[in-house]
Parts: structure tokens; C-alpha cells; sequence
């Protein structure tokens, strides 16, 4: 969880330090968008040939790397904080943060095997990410207020290290022999039943989290929202995510993950419907905390069900698929909100969305089976 923890909170301060300097050095906001996709960009193509690697090298030497990749790209952008090298910083600590995820993913799922056990461990990883998405922005604000986005850029340089002392002492269970993993395509795991239903379940709901993070603020200025309200609103949405993963390990033995998951999507089908008509920040915070109430629980579910789903030497590629589909969403959504808020406007996006992850319970039905 540490590991996950300071690996993140380096790629989220990255993630608010460079298109603020970005901004400051005159750039417009359509080369910060760009600046802000290159994070998610460099996870879609560095996956798949990461899973296989962690299958091959287990957790310390992709964590290694991913540390040196890190402490690299922030390092660059403290030395020459220009847009093109604030780019390659981006690109540096966004596939860095992914590769760490996926091994230390597959490391969790190969040291324990109960179904319980394993939705306790995903929901403290989960913790450790929601943790990040505080920690990194902060110190890096603070540093900027304080000294400046050199040292800014420097302190979130530390942190990769931070995570590479959690790691230290972990011993590797084993890598996947070369012979039962090579020739196999990650793209194969598509045709399996049960992992084809829940990533295209995960689809969805990083759909709709992203269209979230994205529309609020659209919504928000369309109704006059000060920047303060709309930032609160967000913020509601992330401490609920964080406070219900403190739950789940809890009452982890107590659960199953599709009913979850189920729960979650018709929740979050509800909500998107009544969203757009909340004209009003407190009650627009409301559905905000209720999203991220139900959105925050399914993480867990997800990663421990694609570890009961997937065969064992391939978890890592079955990781590596999940972080593609995530980082796609991440990447397309924004654009593709764009585009059509602009032919039926935030309320229509929300209302779409919601018809999709509705409609997708099915799927989610469909892996009680599995």
C-alpha cells in the first residue's frame, strides 16, 4: 500500500505541478490538456509489455525501474522547466506510476488466495491510491507557495524513494516461467467469458468517473458556480471515495463482489439521471458524496475478481488489460464529452452515461455465474 501510496502521490503532484507551470509560462489550455493526457497516454501503451515483465521479474525490479523513471521525470522538469520537457516529465512519471501498479498488483494477488482475503488487500491498495490523490497535490501546492516549482518538482522527486523503502524488505514469490508465458497475447484474455464481462464492466465505470470529473465543472460554470463551490464539489466526491474504502476491509469477509458491483452501476445510473437537475452547490455536493460512495466501493470488487478470474501466470497481463482499459477512458472521455456536450450539452452527457452503465448491470449480473 506504501508502495502504491508514494508512487501515485508522485504522478498526481506532477500531475497539478506541470500544467500550473504550464500555464505560467503562457501556454494555452489546449496544450495543457495535451500536457495533462500524456500521464494516462504512456500507461495505454506501456502495460501490456509491463504485465509480462512483472510475470517474468516479479515485484522489486519493475518497482526499481518504475522508482528511477520517477525520480527521472521529476528531476528533468526541476532542471529545465520548459513545456517540452514538462511533457517528457509526464510521460516519464505516468508510465513509471503504471508499471509499479501492475507489479505490485500481481505481487498482492500471489500472497493471498481467499476470495475475503483478497477483497481486504485490493481495498487497502485502493486506500493507498485515494490517500495520493491528497498527498501529492498538497505537497506539491506547498512547495509552490513556499519555494517555488523547482523544489516543488524536487520534493515530489523524493517520494518514488519513500515508496522504494516500502519494498525493500518484501520478498518475491516467484515469476511466471518464460515457457508458460511466452507467445501468449494479453489481447487473448478477451476470450474468456468471465474476464471479457468485467473489464468491459471496468469500462464503463471509469466511463463514468471520468465524465464526472470532467462535466462538474462545465455544469458548474454554466450555473454560476464560484471556483471554490465547484472545486468543493469534486473534493466531496474524492473524500467519499477514500472513506468508503476505509470500510470495506472491515466487513470484507461479509461481501461478494458482483453484488457490489451491481448495487454500484444502478446507483450510479440513478444519480447521473437526477444529477444535472440539482441546480443548487449543497445539493450538487450531496450527489457528489453519494457517487463517490458508490463508485469508490467497486475498485476492490474489481481487482479481486479479476484475480479469481484470471489464470494465475497471467495476472499480471490481466492487470496490465485493466490499466489499458482505465487509461483509454482516461484519455478518449474528455474528448468525447467535449464533443457531444457541445451538441446536447453536460445534461445530456450525464443522462447518456447513465443509460450506458445501467444497461451494463446485465454484465454484472452475468458474474455471479463466474
Amino acid at each position: 500500500m506504501l508502495a502504491v501510496l508514494f508512487l501515485n502521490a508522485c504522478l498526481t503532484g506532477m500531475r497539478m505541478a506541470a500544467p500550473l507551470q504550464a500555464l505560467r509560462l503562457g501556454h494555452r489550455e489546449a496544450a495543457v490538456g495535451l500536457l495533462i493526457a500524456l500521464f494516462a497516454l504512456a500507461q495505454v501503451f506501456l502495460a501490456l509489455p509491463a504485465g509480462r515483465y512483472c510475470e517474468h521479474h516479479g515485484l522489486k525490479r519493475p518497482v526499481g525501474w518504475s522508482v528511477l523513471t520517477a525520480v527521472a521525470g521529476c528531476a528533468i522538469a526541476a532542471a529545465w522547466p520548459v513545456f517540452p520537457v514538462l511533457c517528457a516529465g509526464a510521460l516519464l512519471t505516468g508510465g513509471a506510476a503504471g508499471v509499479a501498479g501492475i507489479a505490485v498488483q500481481r505481487h498482492v494477488a500471489r500472497l493471498v488466495s481467499d476470495p475475503a482475503a483478497l477483497r481486504q488487500a485490493f481495498s487497502w491498495l485502493a486506500i493507498g491510491l485515494a490517500l495520493s490523490n491528497v498527498l501529492g497535490p498538497v505537497a506539491a501546492g506547498v512547495m509552490i507557495d513556499g519555494a517555488g516549482f523547482r523544489a516543488a518538482f524536487l520534493a515530489i522527486a523524493a517520494l518514488p524513494l519513500l515508496g522504494w523503502l516500502s519494498v525493500r524488505g518484501a520478498h518475491d514469490r516467484g515469476s511466471t516461467p518464460p515457457e508458460a508465458a511466452n507467445g501468449r497475447d494479453a489481447w487473448n484474455l478477451w476470450r474468456e467469458p468471465g474476464l471479457r464481462r468485467l473489464l468491459i464492466v471496468t469500462c464503463l465505470l471509469s466511463a463514468c468517473w471520468d465524465v464526472h470529473a470532467f462535466l462538474v465543472p462545465v455544469l458548474g460554470h454554466e450555473r454560476g458556480f464560484t471556483a471554490s463551490q465547484i472545486g468543493s464539489i469534486l473534493g466531496a466526491f474524492g473524500i467519499a471515495a477514500a472513506a468508503v474504502r476505509l470500510l470495506t476491509p472491515l466487513v470484507a469477509a461479509q461481501l461478494r463482489e458482483w453484488a457490489i458491483l451491481v448495487g454500484a452501476m444502478a446507483a450510479t445510473a440513478f444519480l447521473f439521471g437526477i444529477y444535472p437537475l440539482m441546480h443548487d452547490p449543497l445539493a450538487m455536493g450531496l450527489c457528489s458524496v453519494l457517487l463517490g460512495l458508490t463508485m469508490g466501493s467497486t475498485q476492490p470488487m474489481v481487482m479481486s475478481l479479476l484475480h479469481q478470474l484470471a489464470p494465475e501466470h497471467r495476472y499480471g497481463q490481466a492487470v496490465a488489460m485493466r490499466v489499458v482499459v482505465i487509461n483509454v477512458s482516461s484519455v478518449g472521455i474528455p474528448i468525447l464529452s467535449g464533443l457531444a456536450g457541445a451538441v446536447v450539452g453536460a445534461a445530456g452527457v450525464f443522462w447518456a452515461a447513465g443509460l450506458m452503465v445501467g444497461a451494463g448491470t446485465r454484465l454484472a449480473l452475468g458474474l455471479a455465474r463466474h
